[in-house]
């Protein structure tokens, strides 16, 4: 239902972020569909390989930041919306490219079910912070210094492997107050490439229940202050 809605803002000519994870496919999907039912023309800007593998399936016209440095509007999902729609996002690996896109966004669009929304950041879900490999160890320990217990993310028996060939640690806070200066905090950290907080990013959030849509809108980004 969200990301039905979120797809309505599409137009014509748009350049278009492409967001990853499960909510974010279903969007890519049924832009698809408008392509094909609508003939109309976008570009996208995939987020991860995923959402680019997925965008050239449906019909979708894939571009580069590089060449489209102003994206019209990106389509993505969340891990946690907090009461001011900052955001934990990552837990599908993609939070360096997902944050690159949105901050080069006019307009960030979040789709998530009723169950992504929080009273304070980190209330359910760890916090994803993509590290280099070398010395993750002695990274991981600089992490566990400012609060949190950090887990190495896994595939099977193996370190999880971003599409950034760096790995991503999962970092349980159980509560973050001060997102904005946590996000300085940890990006400073020797080792991390970046974390999945996203402050003042977002535009909209629409929010999907048993009740319907609603829509959830900050009246002015502030990726900047």
């Amino acid at each position: 239902m969200a990301a039905r809605e979120a797809v309505k803002y599409v137009e014509d000519g748009m350049v278009i972020g492409l967001g990853s994870g499960s909510t974010a496919n279903k969007a890519i999907q049924l832009i698809g569909q408008r392509i094909k039912e609508e003939e109309i023309e976008v570009v996208g800007i995939p987020t991860s390989t995923g959402s680019d593998l997925l965008g050239r399936a449906v019909g979708i016209r894939m571009g580069e930041l590089d060449d489209h440095p102003q994206v019209d509007l990106t389509i993505d999902g969340a891990d946690e919306v907090d009461p001011s729609l900052n955001l934990v996002k990552g837990l599908g690996g993609a939070l360096v490219r997902e944050k690159i896109v949105a901050a080069s966004s006019n307009v960030e669009m979040i789709v998530v079910d009723d169950s992504k929304m929080v009273d304070y950041l980190c209330q359910k879900s760890p916090l994803p912070v993509e590290i280099v490999t070398y010395s993750r160890k002695s990274t991981m320990r600089k992490l566990a210094a400012l609060g949190c217990v950090p887990e190495l993310r896994m595939t099977e028996d193996e370190p999880f492997v971003s599409d950034n060939l760096n790995y991503i640690v999962h970092c349980r806070f159980g509560r973050i107050d001060d997102p904005r200066a946590m996000e300085a905090e940890i990006c400073m950290t020797p080792g991390v490439v970046d974390c999945g907080l996203f402050i003042g990013l977002a535009s909209k959030v629409i929010v999907a229940s048993a009740e319907g849509v609603r829509i959830l809108e900050r009246a002015e980004r502030s990726y900047e202050e």
